[in-house]
């Protein structure tokens, strides 16, 4: 019995061919047409040399032999022009094809609502680059598919007219030959889909090698994660030869039936020829459709192997462009405002948390608890659905669950406590968009003009992939940047200066209150800077808001708060 997901799997599968088809169809139509014409041109060839030797016996006149010559000369070059813009139309299209799908792929992975596809994100980028790429390989097949049967029905209406039993034993070998290719085709088709399930995996495991490289010589379990890759890998390489194995099968019994095939043509040509039931051109003329005939009988019988690839690879990208939105949203908008209310929200650690930050308030909010401070960043980023929570959160009024998406990622930023640096400029990090208008105020704030100074590209400094030429504060002090940049309406940070000096928190701390002026701010830390420079500070212990204060007055009245922030 199958299962639900090879079930939703397998008709988004095919879909994805039919729409790949149905969008390139006219591309397809004329390379259809120039690649017929190229094997049309291939297949008349012997046959007008056969016709040629038949003429030139029988007339033996320098005209015919010129008119000849001329004809040939006219097939080669239909041939010649037939397959240069025939593939240049349909390779143009394979590869236009694969670009829209790696892109389609990718635009599911970044849309505000996750998708519940079950795969890590090394295995989405497999899907985005080797299937696609595969999948859009069916825009090539079907033109040559059809080309090559043209070829094949022209050798066999040409053998069956200088012989009936001729033409039907290329009908006849081609079917047997397609038939037994086609069963070996299912298997290739099966052993690729799971090579690249493999090959996935062992992407997924780099992937989170590389996020993790840091800790992992910290503790010394870098020995331990490479046998774990070396394992996965291992599988896939594994696969792979397998596939290969089922790939040289199928090819070596391709060549071989097709060999058979033309060699039975050439026997029964020369024996019909012996006979004295074909004259000289036409066995000149099976002989030559003999040879010639093997390119496209290979081509021919190549592409059941070719199309159960890109089913394959077809079905793999339906798990992420069908797969369902790990969430459901709204579709209204928050009142303008900007204030933030949590109201009785019991989640992993809260434990019924209940407070409000009014429009244009600097609130920071210390939690005892770590955990409570990841829960409740987690809730209001939405990485939470409103549904796997009790109580409530507003924004602006509004419950977020009745709030689109979109609309909660216009108004209310969560700046995660491990911001993600990306290959680039420090600008291109600042400002991915390149439409904010405070970066140089984001800059100063964040106090990352230490290192804009320090090299003279200034903000078109080059950083490396995960800010690997980067200090800890650096890659902080610039994801900080990043969101004060973005001059989000709601802005939520967590923990933004643990890996930075006194000095330099305390002047964070100052820079961050005076550019947030009336813009609503919420800061999750222990910090004593930045809780001296909020107006309000919350205090959350065993998942509830136990006082409420400004930082001084609870240092003056609260010793837990006292013994818990003071440095």
């Amino acid at each position: 019995m199958k299962t639900p997901d090879a079930q939703r799997s397998r008709r988004p599968g095919s879909d994805i061919l039919r729409t790949a088809i149905r969008r390139n169809v006219g591309a397809m139509a004329w390379g259809t047409l120039l690649m017929g014409l190229y094997q049309a041109g291939e297949t008349a060839f012997p046959i007008a040399l056969g016709l040629i030797v038949e003429h030139t016996m029988r007339d033996r006149s320098p005209a015919s032999l010129a008119v000849a010559i001329g004809a040939l000369a006219v097939i080669i070059t239909v041939v010649s022009l037939s397959w240069r813009f025939g593939m240049r139309i349909l390779q143009k299209a394979n590869t236009t094809e694969a670009h829209r799908w790696r892109v389609q792929v990718a635009a599911c992975g970044l849309q505000p609502v996750a998708r519940d596809t079950g795969l890590k994100s090394g295995e989405v980028l497999t899907i985005a680059t080797e299937d696609a790429d595969q999948t859009a390989d069916i825009v090539e097949v079907v033109p040559m598919l059809i080309s090559s049967m043209v070829a094949v029905l022209i050798a066999a209406v040409a053998l069956g007219t200088a012989s009936l039993p001729l033409g039907l034993l290329v009908i006849v070998g081609t079917v047997a030959i397609l038939s037994v290719l086609s069963v070996m085709s299912k298997r290739i088709g099966s052993s690729t889909k799971e090579q690249q399930a493999r090959v996935a995996r062992a992407a997924a495991k780099v992937a989170d090698l590389i996020s993790g490289l840091r800790p992992l010589h910290g503790f010394g379990g870098n020995h331990a994660a490479f046998r774990s890759y070396r394992r996965v890998s291992t599988e896939a390489k594994e696969q792979a030869v397998t596939v290969a194995r089922v790939n040289g099968a199928y090819a070596g019994t391709a060549l071989g039936l097709n060999a058979a095939l033309a060699a039975s043509v050439t026997l029964m040509a020369g024996w019909l020829a012996f006979d004295r039931q074909i004259s000289i051109g036409e066995l000149v003329m099976a002989v030559g459709l003999a040879q010639f005939i093997m390119e496209p009988l290979r081509l021919f019988s190549d592409m059941p192997k070719y199309v159960m690839m890109a089913r394959a690879s077809a079905e793999r990208m339906a798990l992420v462009l069908s797969a369902p939105p790990a969430a459901d949203t709204g579709t209204l908008l928050p009142e303008p405002g900007g204030d933030l209310e949590i109201d009785c929200v019991r989640y992993g650690a809260l434990q019924g948390v209940k407070f409000q930050v009014p429009a244009g308030e600097f609130t920071a909010i210390t939690c005892y608890q770590p955990g409570a401070a990841a829960d409740l960043a987690s809730v209001l980023a939405l990485s939470v659905s409103p549904e796997a929570y009790e109580g409530v959160v507003r924004l602006g009024g509004r419950r977020l669950a009745e709030l689109s998406v979109e609309s909660v990622r216009e108004h209310l930023l969560v700046n995660p406590y491990d911001g993600e640096i990306f290959a680039g400029t420090l600008r291109s990090n600042i400002d991915p968009s390149g439409t904010s208008r405070s970066v140089p105020e984001a800059v100063e704030a964040s106090m990352l003009t230490d290192v804009v100074a320090l090299h003279r590209q200034g903000l078109d400094y080059e950083v490396r992939d995960r800010g690997a030429n980067l200090s800890g504060g650096q890659r902080q002090r610039l994801s900080l940047a990043r969101a004060l940049a973005a001059d989000s309406e709601v802005l939520v940070l967590r923990d933004p200066t643990t890996a930075v000096d006194a000095v330099t928190e305390q002047l964070v701390a100052r820079n961050l209150a005076k550019l947030r002026r009336g813009r609503t701010t919420v800061v999750l830390t222990s910090s004593p800077a930045l809780l001296d420079a909020a107006d309000r500070v919350l205090v959350l212990d065993e998942g509830v808001v136990t006082a409420d204060g400004t930082h001084r007055g609870l240092l003056a009245s609260d010793e837990a708060y006292c013994l818990a922030v003071t440095r």
